[in-house]
């Protein structure tokens, strides 16, 4: 209870205030003076008398929920609200009044309100957007006021421009806000029907015909088989041509809709016109021509006629078991097999073969095996040959039979798919490399050591010669690049010549360059490796086909064998050096066994040093090689590897590993990446990842 205004009685009423500063209620807009603070405290931020002052925050504490301004909070942010007004209908005796069910949507960025009429059909009445998006004022006399989110609930009813709209219910996420707001929502509202619609539908239910309705689907069989076409070749053998030639046909059957249509192949040069169609796509009957029917013979449905010509009363029945109706028989997919005869409306026409989709479609549904093509053509004569001339010596030989080949001279094509394949690729070089002397007497030329490579991508060799000191030969490149002829060829010959391939280069081989005679004494690991890895193309590296033919060469002489073996090894260790293996290898042979042979065999029984290997210096290199390379697909490389852990247990299979790497092509080397690979491994053939 406050003190009486009394002298003596009356305290000061600022006591314990800190605040007095004055709220600005005035200011400028348009260059006009006006109050513009209507809201705005009093001194000291008190409420001036019978000024009610909004809440700083809503429902919700400081401190919950987003501080992003609400265009961005609630961008997208829509409340659905179901609702309907009454409309009179002025005028009228079917309806004195009019129910129209809208939609009302509240959009939380800006609090617009918008509301939407669905269309009905037939309806006559101008549907669609009622009210376009905006702020929508409150009715009087609060229409300084706009509409915001705590006018709205379920069961009531709000006024839009002199309208009432009664709110019946809303969507879940409207329902869903609203709580988190606070607002406690009333129980749905009961959607009333217009009396006049509902009238209508009474009358459209009344002029349905309640007799059996018969229900003629192809929806299914349009989906399953839209696309699918079953094609056939045919031929048709026309009688009445004059010199009765067989004309070829192709029969495409439209599974979709059991339709049929004919396509002639027309040769060139044939004199006959060229017409898009043979026979148009329809429904083929298997008996045509026919008798002509009536308009009206043919339909889909057919009915009775209940009494008959008993009076003037007429009622018919859909008659489902088509007792009067006219049958036809068409083709089906069932009726088309190579090797039948279908009628064409007159013509007999022969299934002679069909394509891999049709073949495929029979034996899947029918079980059809056999697919013997019916011949109906005449082996065509064989193309003569063409003379060629022979090589004049101007240009390479494959530029100088490109001119034969046509009046417009082209180059030569080269195999871009090969290049492609064998180029070069990160750490894989594709060249093989040789180590090779000259078969030579003299003792100048004995000692020399050259390099040859061999070029997979383009079949290419080029000879380096290694530099000796006090030899008096300068070393360097020896042979320039290119493809070198076998020797012994005729120059001047209509048949192209033939080249070293990379199957004639292995050990112990003797190849003549350009009349310089080489051995093959060694090579380095890649070629060793790459041959060994492709061993279907290099015999001399197939362990399959040396092992075979050493079993036939030694059946005879195995207990010798052993015995030279044991000698070899007094210590019983089961292990001899190289050499005295080569030598025992050659005496068993003979000579039937080339170097190279004697190299994988040996490659292949040898035992590896097991070492063990340095992770820091790996991992080292490694980066080195990455940080070289620019390699900065870490992420990707993570997340395909996590998605490839279907089961997340953080291990995948080690060649799965390996094929990702490769994949996302890491600058490493095939050893380096096994290495690291290999370090990752849990004892169970599988990679942490």
């Amino acid at each position: 209870m406050a003190l009486p205004l009394l002298p003596g009685a009356s305290r000061d009423r600022n006591i314990g205030k800190e605040k007095f500063h004055k709220s600005q209620h005035w200011g400028y807009c348009n260059n006009v003076a006006m109050l513009v603070g209507e809201d705005k405290p009093g001194i000291g931020g008190e409420p001036l008398p019978g000024q009610k002052l909004k809440p700083k925050y809503s429902v919700f504490p400081e401190g919950i929920g987003s501080d992003a301004p609400a265009w961005v909070a609630f961008d997208k942010q829509v409340l659905s609200f179901d609702a309907y007004f009454e409309e009179e209908v002025p005028d009228q005796n079917q309806e004195l009044y009019r129910i129209r069910h809208c939609k009302i949507y509240f959009y939380l960025e800006d609090d617009t309100i918008q509301v939407i009429e669905p269309q009905v059909k037939n309806s006559g009445i101008t549907q669609g957007t009622i009210v376009r998006r905006h702020r929508i004022p409150l009715p009087p006399p609060y229409e300084n006021q706009f509409y915001t989110i705590d006018h709205f609930n379920i069961n009531i009813e709000v006024i839009l421009y002199a309208r009432k709209y009664k709110i019946i219910d809303c969507d879940q996420f409207t329902k869903h806000f609203l709580r988190k707001m606070g607002v406690r929502l009333n129980p749905p509202a009961d959607r009333p029907d217009d009396p006049y619609t509902k009238e209508r539908q009474k009358i459209l239910d009344n002029m349905k015909p309640l007799r059996p309705y018969e229900r003629i689907d192809t929806l299914k069989q349009f989906l399953e088989h839209d696309g699918h076409v079953l094609r056939f070749f045919c031929v048709w053998d026309d009688p009445k041509s004059m010199f009765h030639d067989p004309r070829e046909l192709v029969l495409h059957y439209y599974l979709s809709d059991d339709t049929i249509d004919l396509k002639e192949i027309i040769p060139v040069n044939s004199g006959r016109d060229a017409v898009p169609l043979f026979l148009r796509r329809d429904k083929l009957p298997k008996y045509a021509p026919s008798e002509l029917y009536q308009p009206g013979a043919i339909t889909s449905r057919t009915v009775l006629n209940v009494f008959g010509k008993l009076g003037n009363r007429d009622r018919y029945i859909l008659d489902n078991r088509k007792t009067g109706a006219v049958h036809q028989e068409f083709y089906r997919d069932s009726d088309l097999k190579v090797g039948a005869v279908i009628n064409v409306w007159g013509r007999k026409i022969i299934l002679c073969d069909c394509d891999e989709f049709t073949k495929e479609y029979y034996r899947t549904k029918y079980g059809i095996e056999d697919f013997t093509p019916v011949p109906y053509k005449t082996p065509s004569p064989p193309k003569p040959k063409i003379p060629f001339p022979p090589y004049t010596g101007f240009g390479s030989e494959e530029d100088s039979l490109c001119s034969c080949m046509g009046l417009l001279p082209k180059p030569p094509q080269k195999d871009f798919k090969k290049f492609m394949e064998k180029d070069r690729s990160g750490m894989q070089s594709n060249i093989l490399r040789f180590l090779a002397k000259l078969t030579t007497d003299s003792p100048v030329d004995k000692d020399r050591k050259f390099i040859i490579s061999y070029f997979l991508s383009d079949d290419t060799i080029s000879v380096f010669e290694h530099t000796q000191q006090n030899t008096g030969i300068r070393g360097g490149k020896f042979l320039e690049r290119g493809r070198i002829k076998k020797p012994g060829q005729e120059l001047f010959k209509s048949e192209p010549s033939e080249y070293f391939k990379a199957q004639n280069l292995f050990v112990g081989a003797r190849v003549c360059f350009h009349g310089h005679n080489f051995l093959l004494v060694d090579a380095d690991e890649y070629t060793f490796n790459y041959m060994e890895k492709h061993a279907n193309e290099f015999c001399m590296a197939d362990i399959g086909v040396i092992l075979k033919k050493l079993k036939d060469i030694a059946k005879p002489r195995s207990q010798e064998i052993r015995q030279v073996f044991a000698a070899t090894d007094p210590e019983h260790t089961k292990v001899i050096e190289y050499d005295p293996f080569r030598s025992l290898i050659v005496d068993i042979a003979d000579g039937a066994f080339s170097e190279h042979e004697i190299i994988t065999l040996g490659r292949y029984y040898s035992v590896r040093d097991e070492y063990e290997i340095d992770l820091q210096f790996l991992l080292a290199v490694a980066q080195e090689r990455l940080k070289k390379n620019s390699f900065e697909n870490f992420e990707q490389l993570s997340a395909v590897l996590v998605y490839n852990d279907r089961e997340k247990c953080g291990v995948l299979p080690h060649e799965m590993c390996r094929t990702v790497c490769k994949s996302f092509k890491l600058p490493l080397a095939d050893d380096d990446l096994q290495a690291l690979l290999t370090i990752c491994l849990d004892g169970k053939e599988k990679t942490f990842v």
